[in-house]
């Protein structure tokens, strides 16, 4: 059975006493409050060897919000996926669009970091999702296929370990919010690429995020929808009651 789960990305927010003040604070309302559903937190790197001894890791999962395509080497300012696993973190946001459109990752940049991370034991919170002009052309179905490809050459067994997160793109910080049909329609049609490609009993068994402007308002709205599987939360991730009114949402 898939799982239900909220991530947060705190994105480049919050330095490193900020970081851990927030992790323990999370950490303490979840332990006073059980979830119903597994939380990550996806931290910049300067936080993880830090955040992760002071969370309970059987609540809260800590992840990486990128890693290198490299193994190791003359990669100035890179974080390889080994020394993400070596502070102990257990996940690695990969494909987010401010990754894809700061910073250039393609399609094949991203299939590496995928394996990469697959292979020191990472989880990949793998992003997808359309910007508005594409939205408004309705390519949305032909962008998520596209990018699916860094992910589509993983064998089943490789790809039953990855976590996708939709993204719409035009919904980040905007304001705007896809309605719960818009996030089922097109969490629905991901589920179906999948088991066109993989078999429908690994379509069934991936979690598929819902991540634009996800709030404690909307959460349980969205979240009800039969193929959203949980929310990658971005400004909402930085206030522990905000996160934690997300979080309860699923019960």
């Amino acid at each position: 059975m898939r799982k239900n789960i909220v991530a947060g990305n705190w994105k480049m927010n919050k330095n490193l006493q900020e970081g851990i003040a927030l992790a323990k604070e999370l950490n303490e309302a979840l332990t006073a409050d059980k979830p119903n559903c597994d939380v990550v937190i996806c931290t910049p790197f300067i936080h993880l060897a830090s955040v992760t001894p002071i969370v309970d890791s059987a609540i809260i999962g800590v992840g990486a919000e990128n890693c290198a395509d490299k193994v190791s080497g003359a990669y100035t300012g890179e974080v390889s996926a080994e020394m993400v696993a070596s502070t102990g973190a257990q996940y690695v946001i990969l494909g987010h669009s401010e990754r894809r459109s700061y910073y250039g990752e393609t399609v094949e940049i991203l299939e590496e970091k995928v394996k990469l991370a697959l292979a020191n034991n990472l989880t990949p919170i793998f992003c997808i999702g359309e910007v508005l002009e594409e939205r408004k052309a309705e390519k949305q179905n032909e962008v998520v296929a596209a990018q699916l490809a860094s992910v589509f050459t993983l064998s089943a067994e490789d790809f039953g370990k990855i976590i996708l997160a939709y993204e719409p793109v035009w919904a980040i910080g905007t304001g705007l919010t896809a309605t719960p049909e818009q996030a089922q329609d097109i969490h629905a049609y991901i589920r179906s690429l999948i088991a066109e490609k993989y078999g429908q009993e690994v379509a069934d068994n991936c979690s598929i995020l819902y991540g634009g402007s996800c709030k404690p308002s909307n959460a349980k709205e969205l979240f009800a929808k039969p193929d959203v599987d949980g929310g990658l939360i971005g400004g909402a991730a930085l206030k522990v009651a905000d996160f934690k009114g997300i979080i309860d949402a699923f019960k």
